[in-house]
């Protein structure tokens, strides 16, 4: 079979991608497991802790960024985006972005129309004093 002949399964697409080193898969020390494990217990009870504290405005901030360093955990060593290439990260910083810049687009636009909705409403309705 010449160079650029085909066998039967392969396609063009196969060309673009590496190849996949299939005797050598990436596994995780149990002692990582178990630091993530313990990171992710630690995360959860501080999210526990401060429900208990009142910070007035910053207990939604610290909520959230709790939950971001625990999804950064999962995504890091369960997902084991540590481990791969750079571009990946990109990637998913990429997107979270622009989830987060769609979501905020939805909040203010939510925000200017919120006297019409209260105003339509009822008193007494939720969300309504």
């Amino acid at each position: 079979m010449s160079q650029h002949e085909r066998k039967p399964h392969e396609t063009a697409h196969d060309d673009a991608w590496p190849a996949v080193d299939d005797d050598h898969p990436h596994v995780t020390p149990v002692s990582t497991l178990l630091a993530v494990f313990g990171a992710l217990l630690a995360l959860t009870a501080l999210t526990v802790g401060v429900t208990y504290v009142d910070l007035g405005p910053f207990n939604l901030w610290i909520a959230l960024l709790v939950a971001a360093s625990k999804s950064a955990v999962v995504v890091l060593y369960f997902m084991h985006l540590r481990w791969e290439n750079a571009f990946f990260g990109q990637i998913l910083i990429g997107s979270l972005f622009f989830v987060a810049l769609f979501i905020g687009i939805a909040l203010v636009d939510t925000t200017e129309y919120r006297p019409e909705i209260d105003a339509a409403s009822p008193p007494g309705a939720a969300g309504r004093p």
